[in-house]
Formats: structure tokens, C-alpha cells, sequence
């Protein structure tokens, strides 16, 4: 029959030998339990490191010039910087000696655009230096009636500028173009065109200036002829674009402007 709750209550005592052994056992068993977590994570990290050192370059691992120059773009990220290193050798101050390559092409149609685009063929003298300079020797003469026509009289004084190109005292007249990109359409040994995709620079800059400097996008197209030892401009067009949506960015002061054009210079280009 059931006891009821106010019975006496009584514990049984084994011997030691006859104790329970399954607390004992469970305390043993954590510590073991903690050792083999501790070492699984640390397996982990260490297969987790050397998956991520596997994709990095040797520091001591030798490779050609052309593997470290000419990285391979991800597929849609466009193309990745590559080529051929700068000329090393220059005429009237623009590079000259191109290769007789395709990127020896594209860099030869890069700086040709920066000097067409410079504030220097706004005055007849240096403009005709660089008609010289980069222009086929055939293609010299119409090229240069037709960028007299278009930096010479109303387009010079459409910026401010007096019939020799000089700016107004105590302003800077702005021109630079800025090549982004560029790439090669119908490529031979002879001739080729290279479209370069540019953002420009120009205006007057400095203080009461009725012509800021804006910047603007447009792509120019450079045909180039192999004479033999360069590559040589024979014609070019220009058009709008493409240009991207302008950022949210406060305008520079025209004294930072002035002093920007002045202390920083421009670059030679190499594809």
C-alpha cells in the first residue's frame, strides 16, 4: 500500500565498491567532448588559410613581363591595363618610336589626342610644331589647313583668346584632353584606326572668367599609317560621348583651377 507523505523517509548507503559510476563518467567525458571541438576548428582555420594563400602570387615565383603587365579582365569588367611600356624617346616633347604593333597603335593614337587637344594648338606656331610632329608627312599639308581653320580666328576668340592664343591677364586659358580608353578597329601592318574615348578640359580659369572651365566627353577616331619607323596620324573625327552621369561634387574655386593646371602635368600614355 502507498505511504503516505508523512512516513519517515529513509536513504540506503551503498559501499564505496558499489557506488554509481555514471557521474563520474560524465564529468570525464566534457573535457574529451571540448578537445576534439577545439581541435575541428583549428583543422578548419588552417584548410580555411591555405585555400586563401593558393590564389596568391609567390613573392619568389618569376614570370614574364607580359603575364605581370597584362592581366586577364574578369568576364563583363572590360578591359584590364595592359601593353607595351611608355616610348622612351620623344620629338617637340611628344612620344615618338612607337611599336610597329597594335598597341604600339593605341598608344601612339593616345598621345596624338592629348596633343591635339592641348592648349598649344591654339597658338599658330607650336600648333604647326605639332602638326609636324605627329602627322604622315603625306597627310601633313591638308591636315594642317584644317586644324588652322579649327583653333585659329573665331574659335580662339571664342574663348577669350587674342589672335595669337594668349589668354586675358590674370587668367589661365585651360585645354587638356584626357584619354579614358581606347581600342583598335580594322588593324594592319600599314594602316589602322583607333578610337579613343577622352574627357576634356577648357576654359578660362581665374577670378571675374566669362568662360569657366567645363569638362566635357567625346570619343575621337585617330587613322594611322606605318611610315616605316612610327606610326603617323592621316586623319580624325571626333564625336559626343559616351558620357557618365555627373557626380555630386562642389566645384573648385577658380584659384584652385589655376593652380591645379599649373602644378599638375599631364602623362604619357601607353596601351
Amino acid at each position: 500500500m502507498p505511504l503516505s507523505d508523512d512516513q519517515p523517509h529513509t536513504r540506503t548507503r551503498l559501499p564505496v565498491g558499489e557506488q554509481p559510476s555514471s557521474q563520474p563518467t560524465q564529468r570525464q567525458s566534457r573535457p574529451l567532448r571540448t578537445l576534439l571541438t577545439v581541435l575541428v576548428v583549428v583543422t578548419l582555420l588552417v584548410v580555411a588559410i591555405s585555400i586563401a594563400n593558393r590564389g596568391k602570387a609567390d613573392p619568389g615565383s618569376t614570370g614574364t613581363s607580359a603575364d605581370r603587365a597584362a592581366p586577364t579582365a574578369p568576364t563583363g569588367a572590360g578591359p584590364a591595363p595592359s601593353g607595351d611600356q611608355p616610348v622612351g624617346t620623344t620629338t617637340n616633347g611628344i612620344g615618338s618610336g612607337y611599336p610597329h604593333t597594335d598597341q604600339g597603335a593605341q598608344s601612339a593614337a593616345a598621345n596624338y589626342a592629348v596633343a591635339i587637344g592641348s592648349a598649344d594648338m591654339f597658338r599658330t606656331d607650336s600648333r604647326h610644331t605639332i602638326v609636324s610632329t605627329i602627322a604622315d608627312p603625306a597627310a601633313a599639308p591638308a591636315l594642317q589647313s584644317r586644324l588652322d581653320q579649327g583653333f585659329g580666328g573665331d574659335t580662339a576668340s571664342r574663348y577669350g583668346l587674342d589672335a595669337q592664343g594668349r589668354a586675358p591677364k590674370g587668367l589661365t586659358f585651360v585645354s587638356r584632353t584626357v584619354p579614358v580608353g581606347t581600342r583598335s578597329t580594322g588593324y594592319s601592318d600599314a594602316d589602322t584606326k583607333v578610337e579613343v574615348w577622352s574627357t576634356g578640359l577648357t576654359g578660362l580659369a581665374g577670378e571675374h572668367s566669362v568662360q569657366p572651365v567645363t569638362t566635357t566627353w567625346f570619343t575621337l577616331t585617330l587613322s594611322l599609317h606605318w611610315t616605316g619607323s612610327d606610326w603617323k596620324l592621316t586623319d580624325f573625327t571626333s564625336k559626343q560621348g559616351p558620357a557618365p552621369m555627373p557626380g555630386d561634387q562642389q566645384a573648385a574655386t577658380a584659384d584652385e583651377i589655376t593652380g591645379a593646371v599649373q602644378q599638375f602635368g599631364g602623362f604619357r600614355y601607353a596601351r
